[in-house]
């Protein structure tokens, strides 16, 4: 059973953004409420562009909460030892993203890549780890857990940190180690092990609990446009999805694959999902109103564990990372209404020729029909072993960033129409001048 407190203070009356080796406030009262927080948030007086280097997002929604402020790191101690990174993630629209060291957190922009953001909670020394940090969109409020050997939040606790105030504004707790959490502007979607909570933004009202299988990475997507929310966490058996649609009220299961599922994800719009199983080789699309398999992609023959599913906005592509050091963009063919059958009957294999009647290898068609009929990456990236790389499409036409858990960004760019390995135009190490 979860339990949740709402801690918030009035905002200040002359906003100023605190420094970022500036400690966690832990003063608070009961005078206002979060949902008033929130409100207050997009009536604050702007601050200088020159200032701050204020970069709003144009496309956010205008009621939204107000965009965060961009300012530069402080500079590092020289004592200070290197941080060690806990978590790495995308915001909504894959415009930032944001790493979890064992000190703290920082945010960084993609396009143009740079450091917009940090806060130390461990000052100098190790300490202040958070293992979760989840973003909405380029706004102020953020979600926080803790981890790692010093962590600055209790791993059990969901922190709802806003930085124009600097401090926490409300706490979810839980019996259980938090596993994931997912934003949208009107909800928080906390998982654990084997349940996953849905609050009402405002003021923190549990408003859906669901008993998943075990669930140890935290699996679970949510759907960001306003007209729709669809969710998505595994079922109650082996390679069992359930999608909720809140808006019709209606729950479907999903069978999508023999094994555990291992990763998935949503297009914005919630219509379409994209599952991968333990096994690796297989990525489904499905169609989350009905659960019709819509498309079959194959990553490889060998298993391999899969790290990130991604759409494009368009839902015209897909990326998949693993653990063999290969990102693959994948062309769908579908859309919410098309099933596989007529899929497969009207596309072509990019990179496998047709295998004629009269072939020396048309017995193999026969043979392994399943995997000569599969469809396979238009394009591809080599990465180096050893790392944990997670993959989105980039800002840029035709491009996919890459993070690794080794402080790697990457951006490529692929040809849509030769497809073939992608092209790197943009290579950082985030962990080099990190502390």
């Amino acid at each position: 059973m979860a339990s949740h407190s709402v801690r918030s203070s009035p905002p200040p009356q002359t906003p100023s953004p605190p420094s970022a080796d500036s400690g966690f406030i832990n003063e608070s009262d009961d005078s206002d409420n979060l949902c008033v927080t929130l409100d207050s948030l997009s009536l604050m007086p702007p601050l200088s562009d020159e200032d701050y280097n204020v970069k709003p997002n144009t496309e956010a929604d205008p009621s939204a909460v107000r965009p965060i402020y961009l300012r530069p790191s402080s500079p590092s101690a020289i004592s200070a030892p290197p941080p060690e990174f806990l978590h790495l993630s995308f915001n909504q629209d894959f415009c930032c993203f944001a790493a979890g060291t064992d000190r703290g957190f920082k945010i960084y922009n993609c396009d143009p890549f740079r450091e917009i953001f940090r806060r130390d909670f461990g000052g100098n020394t190790v300490g202040g780890g958070i293992g979760i940090v989840e973003m909405l969109f380029r706004c102020n409020i953020l979600a926080l857990v803790g981890r790692g050997p010093n962590p600055q939040y209790s791993p059990h606790k969901v922190m709802i940190w806003d930085d124009h105030q600097s401090r926490c504004i409300g706490e979810l707790s839980f019996r259980s180690e938090v596993r994931s959490v997912r934003l949208r502007r009107d909800r928080i979607v906390v998982v654990l092990e084997q349940k996953v909570f849905l609050y009402n933004f405002a003021d923190l009202k549990l408003l859906h609990q669901i008993e998943t299988i075990a669930n140890p990475k935290g699996l679970c997507v949510v759907s960001q446009t306003v007209e729709s929310l669809v969710l998505v966490c595994p079922g109650l058996m082996k390679g069992q999805v359930r999608i909720e649609h809140y808006a019709t009220k209606r729950t479907k299961f999903v069978i999508a694959h023999d094994s555990r599922i291992a990763c998935f994800a949503l297009s914005q719009d919630g219509m379409l999902l994209a599952t991968a199983s333990t096994k690796g080789t297989l990525v489904r699309i499905f169609n989350t109103v009905d659960g019709t398999l819509l498309q079959e992609v194959r990553r490889g023959a060998d298993r391999a564990e899969i790290y990130s599913l991604a759409f494009s906005p368009t839902a015209q592509w897909l990326a998949v990372s693993s653990d063999k050091g290969t990102i693959h963009v994948f062309g769908l063919k579908v859309n919410a209404g098309s099933p596989v059958s007529d899929v497969s009957q009207n596309s072509s294999e990019p990179n496998i020729p047709p295998v004629s009647s009269g072939s020396s290898l048309s017995f193999i068609k026969g043979v392994l029909p399943k995997y000569f009929s599969s469809e396979w990456s238009v394009a591809k990236y080599h990465l180096p072993e050893g790392s944990q790389y997670i993959a989105a499409f980039g800002q840029q036409k035709n491009t996919v960033v890459i993070l690794g858990m080794d402080g790697s960004f990457y951006r490529c760019q692929y040809d849509p129409s030769s497809g073939g390995e992608m092209m790197q135009l943009e290579f950082h190490n985030f962990l080099q001048g990190a502390s």
